[in-house]
């Protein structure tokens, strides 16, 4: 179990946060990516992925210290886990109910169904619009953002790059030089998603 002190709970996503330095996913739920553009009610584009991290962070704000219970690591080495506020409120439940994330079935054996169709029928956050399910959105851009987790060392996008890369020892971004590097330890490695902050695809922003 992970506490978090009154300032220690950074938002990094819409259903991601980091508590001394842990990166965290909230268990069976997913909210729109960094870069995901959706349409509000009157059509215009918008962020929501921004809007939902905002909204979470004012969620976070209004009741701390945040408490976190483990559920699994996932791919990215993310400690997956369902969260609540001191007052007790799920973050989780909070976020669907109020159409900032989605109820995600893979995962949540439809946990949150009931959440996400109250915020259906309200026409709340995302569902006041038109929206891609955010593992949707990702899949689609997956070829744009990221090599393959299958491809074999040194290759990226298809190509052959300059160097073989390893996964051990691990790196940070001030570690790493070009793009493709980088791009390949996202794809490749456990620790890979620590270098994607903001979980847009791209990893290490300032080289990509």
């Amino acid at each position: 179990m992970l506490w978090s002190n009154q300032r220690s709970a950074d938002v990094i996503g819409g259903d991601t946060i980091e508590i001394h330095g842990q990166r965290i996913r909230f268990s069976g739920i997913d909210a729109p990516e960094a870069a995901q553009r959706c349409d509000d009610a009157k059509g215009f584009r918008y962020q929501c992925g921004g809007k939902s991290a905002g909204a979470l962070d004012a969620f976070l704000a209004a009741s701390r210290p945040l408490r976190c219970t483990f559920v699994a690591w996932d791919r990215y080495g993310r400690f997956v886990a369902d969260c609540s506020r001191a007052d007790g409120r799920s973050v989780a439940s909070w976020l669907v109910e109020n159409g900032q994330a989605l109820d995600w079935p893979s995962y949540s054996q439809g946990a949150y169904a009931p959440q996400q169709a109250r915020a259906e029928a309200a026409k709340i956050g995302l569902w006041a619009g038109d929206f891609e399910a955010p593992w949707v959105w990702r899949v689609e851009h997956a070829e744009k953002a990221q090599p393959a987790i299958s491809q074999p060392l040194g290759i990226v996008g298809g190509r052959q790059v300059a160097q073989s890369y390893s996964c051990q020892p691990r790196r940070t971004c001030s570690k790493i030089s070009p793009c493709d590097e980088a791009q390949w330890y996202l794809g490749n490695c456990p620790w890979g998603g620590k270098l994607d902050r903001d979980c847009d695809g791209r990893a290490c922003e300032t080289l990509c």
